[in-house]
């Protein structure tokens, strides 16, 4: 059976989705890992080196705080 895709991804299973929602640390992993692109464009920012030159880099931080977030949002509260 052919799985489902939106704009040429393949979707999340539904399994993994409920298995995250449940606690599931290996589908809580899988589903961060299937964000991670997005996450880190995002987050992307201009960030700057130790001698003041600007350059192109994902905001670490940031991104820790989003999966967070989205991981926080996936889990059931008991």
């Amino acid at each position: 059976m052919k799985q489902p895709t939106f704009n040429g991804r393949v979707l999340l299973p539904m399994d993994v989705i409920e298995a995250a929602r449940t606690g599931d640390p290996l589908a809580l992993e899988h589903v961060l890992r299937y964000y991670d692109r997005y996450i880190n464009k995002i987050c992307t920012r201009t960030l700057y080196d130790e001698d003041g030159m600007p350059f192109i880099g994902v905001d670490e931080y940031m991104k820790r705080r989003l999966q967070a977030k989205l991981t926080e949002a996936i889990v059931i509260k008991k």
